[in-house]
């Protein structure tokens, strides 16, 4: 049982997976802080500080009465819909970020096949004719 996990984790697939999941958890974080210290800030200044998302919540029961969320969460229960907004805009810019990293890569791979076919193209009719008659003639046994 041993070594059949030993052959599992020495996989390719299984590495991949493990560096992937290390760079996305890191890249979720890049993403956050674009979106909070980059995006949010923008979008407040253009709309005259009025979309800070992070403190929009409606308070589900009758005892919150802050005006943060931090401490309306420490009053009772709260509909954070502002965190909401939040991980959606970071959802967005995360995906489109991807996309456009596959964009980028199915690009290179394109190109890198359209390379190889030039390089592996059969020579011209005339070119390839010529070459048969010239080990026609070759082959041929002198008298």
């Amino acid at each position: 049982m041993l070594n059949e996990f030993k052959a599992f984790i020495a996989r390719g697939n299984v590495m991949d997976l493990a560096v992937g999941v290390i760079i996305g958890a890191a890249f979720s974080k890049i993403v956050d802080s674009v979106v909070n210290d980059l995006v949010m800030p923008i979008v407040g200044a253009l709309t005259g500080g009025g979309f800070d998302f992070s403190n929009y919540f409606l308070p589900l029961s009758s005892t919150v009465t802050a005006s943060t969320l931090a401490a309306a969460r420490e009053q009772g229960a709260v509909f954070a819909y502002g965190s909401f907004i939040t991980a959606l805009i970071n959802f967005l810019i995360l995906a489109w970020i991807i996309f456009l990293m596959i964009k980028g890569v199915n690009r290179l791979r394109a190109s890198v096949e359209r390379q190889k076919a030039a390089e592996a193209a059969p020579p011209p009719e005339d070119v390839q004719l010529l070459t048969e008659i010239r080990d026609l003639l070759k082959a041929r046994p002198s008298v």
